[in-house]
């Protein structure tokens, strides 16, 4: 009969000599992860450039660094302290607060220009021009996160769009928070891309980049970290927009 830690050491074992493709549940369901070595993937040879794109972003906090070992060791003595959540400290040891935004600067064939975010109530349209639309903001880390659909339909008006993240509210803590930006095609697996770089002191992400090239649909992963808002992703991909001060629903 076979223990179950060795049930469990086989089954780890495979989990680290696997693909990078999950394949659970079906062909239809593996997830490809965009990373610095593997940054770009076709929607168009993945039969996955038309219909609904659901983008979708959500994170957790990371434990302290700070009190990362003292974690581990009272783990073992008090099994069930594991269970609970920890509390995630800044670098000045304060409580962090992070509001995670997502959004989405788009370029059309016409030539228009413009933003889908939550602040302004930029919440765009799906049916009419961008064809992006931002499905509320989530300012909790929620499990369901923050969501864009994109109508893939009217994928031949869509010249660019760049997803981004960005810190609305609180300390800058992205090496605070494991933040994960999914694409959910229509047809075929999902697409990851994993915010894992620590840049503590960054207040904005450019995530992933749609844009069309020749015949296909590419997405490309980006992940790169500035210390302003839209404004400087605005000029670090030359989008041209006008800027100005906006606020949040309830907020001022």
């Amino acid at each position: 009969m076979v223990s179950l830690w060795e049930n469990w050491r086989s089954s780890a074992g495979m989990r680290r000599r696997g693909p990078k493709f999950d394949t659970v549940g079906g062909p239809s369901s593996y997830a490809v992860e965009l990373t610095k070595r593997h940054s770009s993937l076709s929607l168009t040879e993945q039969g996955a450039d038309n219909g609904s794109l659901r983008v979708n972003l959500s994170w957790r906090m990371r434990s302290s660094d700070f009190d990362g070992r003292t974690g581990r060791r009272g783990s073992l003595r008090h099994p069930l302290q594991a269970l609970k959540p920890q509390v995630v400290q800044a670098h000045t040891q304060g409580v962090v607060n992070v509001d995670l935004d997502l959004a989405c600067m788009y370029e059309l064939a016409d030539g228009s220009k413009g933003v889908v975010q939550p602040l302004g109530n930029f919440l765009g349209d799906w049916n009419s021009p961008p064809f992006v639309k931002l499905t509320g903001d989530d300012r909790f880390g929620s499990p369901s996160g923050e969501t864009i659909y994109v109508n893939l339909d009217h994928k031949d008006d869509i010249k660019r769009l760049l997803f981004f993240v960005y810190i609305y509210d609180g300390t800058p803590a992205f090496d605070r928070t494991h933040a994960i930006l999914s694409l959910f095609p229509s047809n075929g697996g999902s697409v990851e891309v994993a915010l894992d770089q620590r840049a503590p002191q960054a207040r904005s992400c450019a995530v992933l980049l749609m844009q069309h090239e020749k015949d296909q649909l590419m997405v490309r992963r980006q992940v790169r970290y500035v210390y302003g808002f839209q404004s400087e992703l605005d000029r670090l991909y030359g989008w041209g927009l006008q800027w100005g001060r906006g606020y949040k629903a309830g907020k001022a």
